[in-house]
């Protein structure tokens, strides 16, 4: 019997402090039961007759399979939607699309540029819309890695999580946010140049607080690693930041996840991970430029076995899976 929280249901994912602190925690236990529920062989009907939209503006590996999977397991459909697939703010306004797809639709997938456009998504569809990122926030990949860290420790509150790299950008927004709410101290180590929002960071202070979790914020990565439970990095070019590339490697090379830099935490291998949202750029053959060898984490890292990315990448479908039934499941089928 799987627990469902019936205050979830109709609720929509646009950041993480859309849920309270307890909401976003049974969605990470709801997560673990479903992917145990999946490891049994069972394939459910508890999204039966329910259609999922996913509507992508940015491409994806992840975001796309694992939301298209997660209603599929559970008797559902899903329509892969891509920005030359339908108007959405061309010739159709974002409102006029919500309308049409919230009568078509039980539930809408978004990702893509602005957070303005999901958030009007979710204001005039009148179903379920959920951020399957933006420029501003990333809330369904610090779901799963959330869950990937509590399979790991047992628990969430009172470990550390450090973030090392583009300390202003969607995940590092996210992940900060998530840690605040789930009791975990985290630590930003970013150049000065990518500092994150100011005022993002003392809202994050106020939510850990409640929660006994701390902000930090570092520009010598070594110093802001120490006593770390878990490193975790993001490429250093965002999609639609091309054009800064060559002077984001230049600064933020310094911040490569290496061997050292595991090392400066001070924590035993047996008590500490390493997570990256992937794509990553870890070996020769993806190197982000020939001539530099630019690597946000390099291979003997990555490949370690303290790596668990990709426990974290199957989690985003087992967390997005959770979103999908929380929201949409008939409670009296769980």
């Amino acid at each position: 019997m799987i627990k469902w929280n019936p205050e979830l249901y109709g609720r929509f994912l646009l950041s993480l402090t859309d849920f309270t602190d307890a909401e976003m925690l049974e969605l990470v236990d709801l997560a673990v039961e479903l992917k145990a529920r999946r490891r049994a062989g069972i394939r459910g009907d508890l999204l039966s007759r329910r259609n999922i939209a996913l509507i992508f503006e940015k491409s994806s590996t992840r975001t796309r399979t694992s939301a298209s999977i997660a209603v599929r397991d559970e008797g559902g459909a899903a329509e892969y939607l891509s920005k030359s697939d339908i108007h959405l703010g061309v010739k159709e306004s974002v409102k006029d699309t919500a309308r049409v797809l919230g009568r078509t639709f039980d539930g809408i997938l978004f990702r893509g540029f602005s957070q303005e456009r999901v958030e009007t998504l979710a204001k005039y569809a009148g179903v379920p819309v959920w951020n399957g990122l933006t420029d501003t926030f990333h809330p369904t990949q610090i779901l799963a890695d959330l869950m990937t860290i509590k399979e790991n420790f047992g628990k969430l509150k009172g470990l550390k999580v450090a973030y090392v790299g583009d300390g202003r950008n969607n995940v590092a927004n996210s992940l900060m946010i998530g840690c605040m709410k789930a009791g975990v101290n985290f630590v930003n180590c970013t150049p000065k140049e990518l500092l994150p929002d100011s005022e993002l960071v003392e809202k994050a202070r106020v939510m850990g607080e409640r929660n006994g979790a701390t902000v930090e914020v570092f520009t010598d990565p070594h110093e802001g690693v120490k006593g770390a439970n878990v490193i975790y990095t993001d490429v250093w070019v965002s999609m639609g930041e091309e054009s800064e590339k060559e002077s984001r490697l230049k600064l933020l090379q310094p911040y490569q996840i290496n061997r050292n830099l595991v090392k400066a935490t001070g924590t035993p291998d047996d008590e500490f991970i390493f997570l990256h949202c992937l794509p990553a750029f870890h070996d020769k053959e993806t190197a982000m430029s020939a001539e530099s060898g630019a690597l946000e984490v390099t291979d003997d890292v990555f490949e370690a076995p303290f790596s668990k990315v990709f426990d974290e990448a199957e989690n985003r479908m087992h967390t997005i899976k959770a979103l999908y039934v929380s929201a949409l499941a008939d409670g009296a089928a769980l």
